[in-house]
């Protein structure tokens, strides 16, 4: 399934190739279908689940667009993790339980973030959840972006022995003669 995957985006990539690259491709549309799928999500959960009103759970009580948020989360979360671990950063090698355990300390700021500019754009700014949702994504998956591929699923170098490094030092001078 990886692999198919991985092909489809790699066609669909042929023309974008020269102005974005593949792993930056990935990331959009994995991305984007993971954040597409968030929204709708919501936008369901707010409005036909909820009924846009509060959530009682007997030690508080939950506001919808909250509500909503938590619900997309759970199910955006392991989807999330699976499409960066096996589709876009495929070239990290750390550990998976290390890469799962960075990704939710990320995801924890995430949801922090969205928590607070979900509470800023609905209950300060007036606007309507739908759209306070689209705005709070924009700026958590930007700063997702950078965190994953410089943090969660960071590229280690991988130490090279000392017979190895000779080796390479050894090729690189015999190509430039």
């Amino acid at each position: 399934m990886q692999q198919l995957i991985l092909n489809i985006l790699q066609f669909f990539h042929k023309p974008f190739e020269k102005i974005i690259p593949f792993q930056t491709f990935k990331y959009v549309v994995c991305g984007g279908g993971n954040t597409l799928l968030d929204i709708v999500i919501f936008f369901i959960s707010y409005n036909f689940i909820l009924g846009k009103a509060n959530t009682d759970l007997g030690f508080m009580v939950v506001s919808p667009h909250i509500m909503a948020f938590i619900i997309s989360f759970c199910i955006t979360f392991p989807s999330g993790f699976l499409l960066s671990k096996y589709i876009t950063f495929t070239e990290s090698n750390l550990r998976g339980r290390v890469q799962l355990f960075r990704y939710f300390l990320l995801v924890a700021f995430c949801i922090l973030f969205n928590y607070v500019f979900l509470k800023v754009f609905v209950e300060y700014c007036g606007f309507y959840p739908t759209i306070s949702k689209i705005l709070t994504t924009i700026i958590v998956v930007s700063f997702s972006y950078v965190t994953q591929k410089r943090f969660t699923f960071k590229e280690q170098p991988v130490p090279v022995s000392e017979p190895q490094a000779i080796e390479v030092m050894a090729e690189d001078q015999s190509g430039r003669l």
